[in-house]
C-alpha cells in the first residue's frame, strides 16, 4: 500500500494561511492520498523543523514557507536554484535525493496572475513597483526577467528602494513618494507591493491617467479584493487585476514537486477561496 504524501505550509503565525484549503482542493480533485498541513513553527525552533524534513523523521516530502521563515528556508536549505538565490529568500521546498532543496513561487504566482487575467502586459516597457520591502523583491526580479527594460520602484524610505535598483541591475531606479505621479505617466504596468490603504492607512492620490495605452495596475494584497489602489486606478479607467491569483498561482509549482500532479487555477477554486475570504470579513 501506497504511503500519504505529507507536505506543510509553515510560518508563525499560520492559522490564517488558505494554502490548505488550495492544496486540500487539488488534492480531492486528482484523487491522490495525501494531505497538506499548516505548521506552527517559532523561529528559534525552525532549523530543527528543517532538519527534521530533510532527514525523513517529520513525515513531510516538502512543503511552503511563509513570513517569517523565507530567508532562514533559503539559508537552510541543502540547495537553492537561482532564483531564490538572488533573492536570499525560498518559499517551497522539497526532499530530492537526500538533500533539501529550495526556490522561490512568488515571482512565477504574480506573472501567471498577470498572464491570466490580463496577458497584453508583457508589451509593457516601464513599470512602477510601489514599495521596497520583502514582498518587492520577487516582483522586481520577475518583471525584469520577463522583459521589462526600465523599472521605477517607489518607497516612502529611499534608502531602501536604492538599495534593491543596486540589487537588481541596470535599467531599475530608485525614487522617493513625491516622485511617484512623474514616474506613472507613461508606465505600462503599475503595482502595489506595500501596506498603503490596509488596515485604514492612507493612500496618496495617485494619477494613473497618463499611463500608457493597455496599461495594469495590481496590487499583490488580496484582503480586500478591491484595494484603495485598484479602486482608484479603476474609477480613472485603467484595467486592474487584484493579488488572489497571485497567491493561487505559486501554489502550482510546489503541489506538483511533492505530489507528481500539476494542478489547474480554476474559476472553482477562486471562488471556493473568495468565499472564505468573505466569511472572514
Amino acid at each position: 500500500m501506497a504511503e500519504t504524501i505529507r507536505a506543510f505550509v509553515t510560518g508563525h503565525p499560520i492559522g490564517h494561511s488558505r494554502s490548505p484549503m488550495i492544496h486540500g482542493h487539488w488534492l480531492r480533485e486528482a484523487g491522490i492520498d495525501g494531505s497538506y498541513e499548516a505548521v506552527d513553527v517559532a523561529p528559534q525552533d525552525f532549523a530543527d523543523f528543517l532538519k527534521s524534513v530533510a532527514d525523513g523523521s517529520s513525515g513531510f516530502t516538502g512543503g511552503n514557507v511563509t513570513i517569517p521563515h523565507k530567508r532562514a528556508a533559503f539559508e537552510l536549505a541543502d540547495h537553492a536554484d537561482a532564483i531564490a538565490t538572488e533573492l536570499g529568500a525560498a518559499n517551497t521546498l522539497w526532499r530530492e535525493d537526500g538533500r533539501l532543496m529550495a526556490t522561490n513561487t512568488d515571482g512565477y504566482g504574480f506573472c501567471a496572475n498577470l498572464d491570466q487575467w490580463s496577458p497584453g502586459w508583457v508589451d509593457a516597457d516601464t513599470a512602477v513597483i510601489l514599495g521596497a520591502g520583502g514582498a518587492s523583491r520577487a516582483i522586481i526580479q520577475t518583471v525584469r526577467d520577463r522583459g521589462v527594460s526600465n523599472i521605477h520602484i517607489v518607497n516612502r524610505t529611499v534608502e531602501r528602494a536604492v538599495e534593491l535598483a543596486d540589487r537588481f541591475g541596470a535599467g531599475i531606479r530608485a525614487h522617493g513618494l513625491g516622485a511617484l505621479n512623474e514616474v506613472t505617466a507613461g508606465a505600462g504596468l503599475f503595482v502595489n507591493t506595500s501596506a498603503l490603504g490596509m488596515e485604514g492607512t492612507q493612500v496618496p492620490e495617485i494619477d494613473f491617467s497618463g499611463m500608457s495605452k493597455g496599461a495594469v495596475v495590481t496590487d499583490i494584497v488580496y484582503t480586500p479584493l478591491v484595494t484603495p489602489i485598484l479602486r482608484m486606478a479603476r474609477s480613472q479607467g485603467l484595467q486592474v487585476v487584484d493579488g488572489l491569483g497571485m497567491l493561487l498561482h505559486q501554489a502550482v509549482p510546489g503541489f506538483e514537486k511533492w505530489f507528481g500532479v500539476r494542478p489547474q487555477v480554476t474559476g472553482e477554486l477562486r471562488d471556493l477561496v473568495v468565499r472564505d475570504l468573505e466569511d472572514g470579513e
